[in-house]
């Protein structure tokens, strides 16, 4: 029987090993000029298709946390803003609190950056194997709402409560009524002692009763959040959106 490369591609492929298929004609070639031996070459196809596998989970993954943008932790300027330092960064890009269901709360004004740490911990974490969702608040109001009925809408749940980190961005920026609220409540007590939470807001937590609207479920929603959590106020720094903003202008805008 004469063994083609073909034939060789396409029984990769009928064990599903699509990417090392693709890629055999290189990894023969590459062999043969080294003089590998069989327990070389095995290694490297076998390295070649889980190092693919683990690529294309994370690029599922990302596609799954719908990240608003693709922000990560080496474009976070730590020299831009006054709230964190070098050790806290640190602490934080370690990721140990995913594991001791520690929450993050990120408060303070639009346009310091809350945002784009909370996703770039999120993307930092895909990239350490977590299971991570990010939703904004309105959008998460939206789909408990509509769970009952359509099936985006409970995918798209089934995927935040089986998440490991559960990014809700803007909370509270709109009031709730009591029906919105006790979804939200559910939710929270769903992911309570099995996911982390970040939540970016521009209100504190004494001010999250007016617009949810009821102080049990206020209470309740508080009591699980803050049981275990670090809280980081940003400190009114100058707008990192409009640090970072490009202009349609060669030069300055007449701005500055």
């Amino acid at each position: 029987m004469i063994v083609t490369l073909e034939l060789l591609q396409n029984r990769f492929k009928t064990l599903r090993l699509s990417e090392t298929a693709d890629y055999l004609p290189d990894l023969i070639r590459r062999a043969e000029s080294e003089d590998w031996t069989y327990k070389e070459l095995l290694t490297a196809l076998t390295s070649y298709e889980l190092k693919r596998r683990s690529e294309k989970q994370i690029e599922r993954q990302l596609k799954w946390a719908a990240f608003p943008a693709h922000t990560t932790l080496e474009m976070y300027n730590l020299h831009e803003q006054r709230t964190l330092s070098q050790k806290q960064m640190k602490q934080l890009s370690e990721l140990s609190w995913i594991d001791q269901l520690y929450n993050l709360v990120l408060l303070g004004p639009a346009g310091v950056g809350k945002t784009h740490l909370a996703t770039a911990l999120g993307i930092e974490a895909i990239h350490q194997g977590y299971q991570v969702m990010f939703i904004t608040m309105e959008e998460l109001v939206r789909h408990l709402k509509a769970e009952e009925f359509t099936r985006k809408a409970q995918m798209r749940m089934k995927r935040i409560r089986n998440a490991n980190l559960v990014i809700i961005d803007d909370l509270m920026f709109m009031a709730m009524d009591q029906r919105e609220a006790n979804l939200f409540f559910h939710l929270i007590n769903d992911l309570h002692d099995k996911a982390s939470i970040i939540l970016t807001s521009n209100k504190g937590p004494s001010e999250w009763g007016e617009l949810l609207g009821d102080q049990g479920i206020t209470t309740a929603i508080l009591d699980r959040i803050l049981h275990r959590v670090e809280v980081i106020q940003f400190r009114g720094e100058d707008s990192h959106r409009m640090k970072n903003r490009t202009s349609i202008f060669q030069e300055e805008s007449v701005q500055n």
